[in-house]
């Protein structure tokens, strides 16, 4: 048995480690303008490091931020909060790692470009993780209702001794520390990230709904049958397994759906789907998947534009944009969409 991780509050962490640094945002998209404006209202002096041709620079200086490049802005801060994408941190942190000085702290939301070799610190650097458990536009949302996101926080070098604070710091003037921030390593976070992500969250769920969808028309029924009893019911249950974990799907569904989960749930996620999440996870932990992306990235992804391009061209989409359509709550999520709009919520960059 592995032991508990190590789960921070509020209380345990000290404000003062970063209230009187500056903290350069590097990036304004889905986390980056969250954390940005969190820690801004909370007192924190923050610099946004964006590109002079971004499209996001517009939206930070509305929200009432300094925008600086990100080398700039790196030369401002002795935190450096690295929250552009995965795919082309490398490229920002060679044009801002001239301005990393001894006992700066550079920060991620996500492990994988450490994890990988893909950035390669000082040794004269603190690098830290802060990474909130939700979507950035949830991490702002919820900060403003007075509550908290989850957190993760992950600690690869320290050379002051004060990395911990540090990070603890940055968590709690994001509001994650109002929830829970859990104590990982990047080593953890990259994996269980990347193998959460390709067995369940995005390529399990997908390929779950889309080979059931299938098996329901070709089988003769309707694909606004199919598409409702595989797709859209879908939401129902996760709400409930988030809101109360198992016990609590099991005991709000009929006992006809739950004696029939149990007993053919894992007829169809069977013993070769656990050896298939095996491989998967070993891919993940020997780095073959971090190689294969990187190259796909290096050569202009063709295999991923393909692949999306197929999903996108699937018939569910087509059906259940038709379906979504005529339903009233279509109505909500359009209005939802435009209130981020005008809220100048812009995708990473």
């Amino acid at each position: 048995m592995t032991e508990s991780a190590t789960i921070y509050y509020a209380d345990d962490t000290d404000r003062s480690a970063i209230e009187n640094r500056t903290v350069a945002v590097i990036g304004f998209g889905s986390q980056g303008h969250a954390h940005a404006m969190n820690l801004d209202d909370n007192g924190i002096d923050v610099v946004v490091g964006l590109r002079e041709d971004s499209s996001s620079r517009q939206a930070a200086e509305q929200a009432g931020l300094r925008v600086a490049t990100p080398s700039a802005a790196a030369a401002q801060a002795s935190v450096i909060s690295m929250l552009v994408p995965d795919t082309v941190q490398p490229a920002v942190y060679e044009a801002i790692e001239p301005e990393l000085e001894a006992g700066d702290t550079l920060q991620f939301a996500h492990g994988f470009n450490i994890h990988y070799g893909q950035i390669d610190p000082a040794e004269d650097v603190n690098v830290t993780m802060v990474a909130p458990k939700s979507p950035g536009h949830l991490v702002r949302r919820n900060f403003e209702n007075d509550q908290g996101t989850p957190g993760l926080l992950a600690v690869y070098q320290d050379p002051t001794g004060k990395a911990t604070d540090i990070g603890l710091a940055y968590a709690d003037a994001i509001g994650c520390a109002r929830a829970g921030v859990v104590e990982t390593t990047f080593k953890e976070e990259t994996e269980t990230d990347l193998f959460g992500e390709q067995a369940v969250l995005c390529g399990g769920v997908t390929s779950l709904v889309k080979h059931s969808y299938e098996t329901l028309v070709e089988a003769g029924y309707s694909r606004e049958m199919a598409y409702f009893e595989c797709m859209n019911e879908l939401k129902l249950i996760v709400d409930l397994l988030y809101e109360g974990g198992l016990a609590e799907m099991w005991n709000s569904v009929s006992d006809t759906a739950e004696y029939g989960g149990l007993t053919r749930g894992d007829r169809i996620v069977d013993e070769d789907v656990r050896e298939n999440m095996e491989a998967t996870l070993e891919a993940v932990q020997n780095g073959e998947f971090a190689r294969e992306w990187i190259v796909e990235n290096q050569t202009g992804r063709p295999s991923y534009t393909q692949r999306r391009e197929a999903e996108l061209d699937h018939d569910i989409e087509d059906v259940g944009a038709e379906l979504r359509e005529l339903f009233a709550w279509s109505a909500e999520t359009d209005e939802d969409d435009e209130k981020a709009k005008r809220n100048g919520v812009p995708a990473d960059d």
